[in-house]
């Protein structure tokens, strides 16, 4: 095929697909350009997830008429004006694409009045089609509406998420703005409900609560105003006891803009490094600022990852400030047996391990069972052989005897797969005994829980919890399943929505599954649970019972067996 220039409508579609991948970058440039105009009250409107209506309005200083037309021009833009700006950026947006990115892939309508016009002026784009200006009356500021995202590309509407996640998406991204600019009003409304406000009031803690929950707000970490050349560093971060299991609630801000880096992430994490659990990860809002020309922003059109001109050095500084701050904050660890004082310094005990006993670090087999590397064949698939409970150790671990050696059990993964096994039979048999609560609780949920709890409910009732709506981000729960009437309500509806992933699959047995396993984890026996001979033999009856013995329902292993044959090797008995 000859070489062409491509359709001006082609050449704007691949552009927009830089620019706008979901229906959460529609807003996020939306928003810019907002707070950018100095707005202080920002409305969004966003119907089925985005696809159908994403409507953003704002108060701010607003386009005047004869500027209209230049406004969803390509590469039109008030921010630059030679190239040596790029260098400099102070602005979000600066590219003078977002509004003709989203006209080419959607239709769109530009209402705007600046202060000094009595009228405003009303434009459309049509698919990329430019129509003609005409005033209007409006109050002064900037209204983008934009329908039927993706119309003309069907083929990135058909790999867009389901609309519960695009929905979540948003969420966040609105949240996190009104934490970074916590004088100005956020009112986020998704299919008629309002999921989000902030007040506006300046205070970056009440926003936080409103994002985080109260509780979560209240212990978060405020860092200490720290400025090393050429990084001034602030923000919060949560304290030892709070942490998620994942990293989406790392979030960070660079010189007012909301980024996503890789490295940012490493150096709060490394900062927890040895003080967090393995698998678990802090939350935190940090606020970066530093020389505009320190930053490259130009780096993607969707202007999410920038460029440091001294990457190892805003490392370094963000890591320092905040293990500092959680040192400040977190009591002496406890002493460390595996060290020892020599001559020479300290030594770590470990690495004077003999080389037969180091044989004995475990490695999880097929199967899920851990077993010991090199010294003893992985256990055949299927169920467990009978077990003698021996005893208990640390008050966490069982120790059992069966026919081809030492188990050790980690009781509280037991359980777990225990209640998980049961819960699911008896749901699928339709017979999951639920305990009505003497008087109705009321538990206030953040904006993402609410909305993972709205789409859950049929779910839930399905394990044996009966929730109903009370408010705007307001649940009450009147029955439990049975299993869980020993804990607090309040805790038992919570602990089916905290640190919950987003669940990309529209499977809902996967999603049922993964509920029941939430709240099996917070109804079984925990570490520290003392436990009587009889209940180990119980525990350990019930898990032969189980289809999957050897994982709890998170994957996690619920024993290490050491064979005879290992431990005839490490006590010498065979070569």
């Amino acid at each position: 095929m000859p070489i062409k220039i491509l359709p001006k409508e082609v050449a704007s579609a691949i552009a927009a697909g830089e620019v706008v991948e979901r229906p959460a970058s529609v807003v996020k440039e939306l928003l810019e350009n907002a707070l950018d105009a100095g707005a202080r009250r920002i409305e969004i409107l966003i119907t089925q997830g985005g696809r159908e209506l994403i409507e953003v309005s704002d108060d701010g200083c607003g386009i005047p008429s004869a500027e209209i037309p230049l406004a969803v021009a390509r590469y039109a833009t008030s921010k630059l004006s030679v190239t040596q700006d790029l260098f400099a950026i102070e602005t979000l947006g600066f590219r003078g694409e977002a509004l003709s990115s989203i006209g080419a892939v959607a239709r769109l309508e530009l209402i705007s009045r600046s202060q000094d016009e009595i009228n405003g002026t009303r434009l459309v784009l049509d698919g990329g089609q430019v129509g003609e200006p005409h005033p209007i009356g409006t109050p002064q500021g900037t209204l983008v509406r934009v329908r039927d995202l993706f119309f003309n590309v069907p083929a990135r509407r058909k790999f867009l998420k389901k609309e519960t996640t695009e929905r979540r998406r948003i969420s966040s991204l609105v949240s996190r703005y009104a934490i970074a600019y916590p004088d100005a009003v956020f009112k986020l409304t998704q299919e008629g409900r309002v999921n989000f406000q902030s007040s506006g009031s300046g205070n970056r803690r009440e926003v936080l609560a409103a994002v985080f929950g109260v509780e979560t707000a209240r212990q978060m970490i405020a860092l200490p105003t720290a400025s090393e050349a050429p990084v001034k560093v602030v923000g919060f971060i949560s304290p030892l006891s709070v942490h998620r299991g994942s990293r989406r609630e790392l979030t960070f801000f660079v010189n007012g803009r909301f980024i996503q880096d890789v490295s940012l992430s490493a150096a709060v994490i490394q900062a927890y490094h040895g003080l967090l659990m393995v698998g678990r990860y802090p939350l935190a809002v940090i606020f970066l600022d530093m020389p505009p020309e320190e930053v490259d922003v130009n780096v993607h059109p969707a202007k999410a990852e920038i460029r440091f001109r001294n990457p190892d050095i805003v490392f370094s500084v963000l890591q320092r400030v905040v293990r500092a701050t959680l040192l400040g904050q977190t009591p002496p660890p406890a002493i460390d047996f595996q060290r020892s004082w020599k001559a020479e310094g300290w030594t770590d005990q470990s690495q004077a391990i003999s080389p037969d006993w180091a044989l004995l670090h475990s490695t999880v087999d097929i199967e899920g069972v851990e077993s010991i590397r090199g010294l003893q064949p992985a256990l055949p698939g299927g169920g467990l052989p009978l077990l003698r409970a021996v005893g208990q150790i640390g008050a966490a671990y069982l120790v059992a005897e069966g026919p081809d050696g030492l188990y050790l059990i980690d009781q509280h993964a037991a359980h777990e797969r225990v209640l998980f096994e049961a819960l699911m039979e008896a749901r699928t048999q339709g017979e999951v005994d639920s305990q009505t609560l003497m008087e109705p609780v009321t538990v206030e949920f953040t904006p993402m829980q609410a909305t993972i709890l709205e789409e859950n409910l049929e779910v839930l009732k399905r394990l044996g919890f009966e929730v109903e709506p009370f408010g705007q981000r307001t649940y009450r729960l009147r029955a439990l399943p049975v299993l869980l009437t020993g804990i607090v309500p309040e805790q038992a509806l919570r602990s089916v929505v905290e640190d919950f992933e987003e669940d990309e699959t529209p499977l809902m047995s996967e999603t049922e599954a993964r509920l029941a396993a939430r709240v099996c984890k917070r109804a079984s026996v925990k570490a520290g649970q003392v436990l009587s001979l009889t209940e180990q033999q119980q525990l350990l009856r019930d898990l032969e019972g189980c289809q999957s013995p050897r994982t709890c329902p998170h994957g996690r292993p619920t024993m290490i067996h050491l064979s005879v044959e290992a431990l005839e090797r490490q006590f010498g008995r065979r070569g």
